[in-house]
């Protein structure tokens, strides 16, 4: 058994208590992602930052989904970009299967928004554009988002590898796709499979659309003073160069897109637990300012 297990299973407990309740008393949550939450787990060896991954229908899927997992973290490494230490555990005696992703937690200040806000946010963002720029291609692809790099000393760090962006030689995703849409309301799964999703992953194999995406990322993050700089970096490597006003209208339609998914994932989230009188399997984030 994992030295973490154990602890871990502890942790998962209080999830699953604010799951039942809604109450997250107790839980000391890191970060909301578009479909994801990351949690602190506090032990004798340190502090972890853990993400709850999607449930597995049973030992064989999940097995199945480590090994592209490790094969995605060693392509990267190999491709020159430094991965954080990252370690999948299984909650024991958990069926469906369950597991996390456990980190170890950053300081803050090394993380990827505050460095854009600081001294360093020219060469910061500069070097996550040549690192996305040098990594993306047709099998390999990267979420180059500001919020999933660090700056470590002195050193840039790639923090999101939950979702292995990995094709074979044919152009299909080594990852299980349902993982990717198990956060979705059960009647958005199929126009999400039809209609969006290979959109959605198109991105991220493309180096201009994924460096498209990092600059309106910033949007977000409301570093607009950054993103003139990013696309001066950006605009190195593409063809056609990016325009402010691409960026713009890209953010814009992000941003309705996955507001819109946040909305009916609250819509969801009511109707198992009010009428269905089922515990609802994720944990949402509060409103997000987009």
């Amino acid at each position: 058994m994992n030295r973490l297990s154990s602890p871990l299973a502890e942790l998962d407990r209080i999830v699953q208590r604010a799951l039942v309740t809604g109450d997250q008393a107790g839980l000391e949550v890191l970060g909301y992602g578009e479909i994801s939450l990351v949690v602190a787990l506090d032990t004798p060896e340190g502090r972890f930052a853990c993400k709850r991954l999607p449930l597995f229908d049973d030992q064989t899927s999940f097995d199945r989904y480590a090994e592209v997992f490790e094969n995605y973290v060693t392509t990267l490494r190999d491709a020159g970009v430094e991965v954080i230490e990252s370690e999948l555990i299984q909650v024991p005696d958990e069926q469906p299967v369950l597991a996390y992703c456990v980190q170890p937690i950053l300081h803050a200040a090394s993380l990827g928004v505050s460095v854009a806000r600081g001294p360093d946010a020219k060469m910061f963002v500069k070097a996550v554009v040549e690192a996305t720029a040098n990594t993306i291609g047709q099998t390999v692809g990267l979420d180059a988002q500001i919020s999933n790099w660090a700056l470590v000393d002195g050193n840039l760090v790639y923090l999101d590898v939950t979702t292995p962006l990995l094709r074979d030689e044919l152009g299909a995703e080594q990852l299980d796709l349902e993982l990717f849409v198990a956060s979705l309301p059960w009647l958005l799964r199929a126009p999400v499979r039809r209609y969006l999703l290979d959109d959605i992953l198109r991105t991220y194999y493309s180096k201009r659309r994924a460096l498209l995406d990092l600059v309106g990322n910033l949007l977000k993050e409301r570093l607009d003073d950054v993103v003139p700089h990013a696309i001066a970096a950006a605009n190195v490597h593409v063809d056609p160069a990016i325009t402010i006003d691409e960026v713009r209208s890209y953010y814009k339609r992000d941003a309705l897109m996955w507001g819109l998914l946040q909305r009916l994932r609250l819509i969801d989230r009511g109707w198992q637990r009010h009428i269905r009188r089922r515990t609802y399997p994720f944990l949402l984030p509060p409103k997000i300012e987009r």
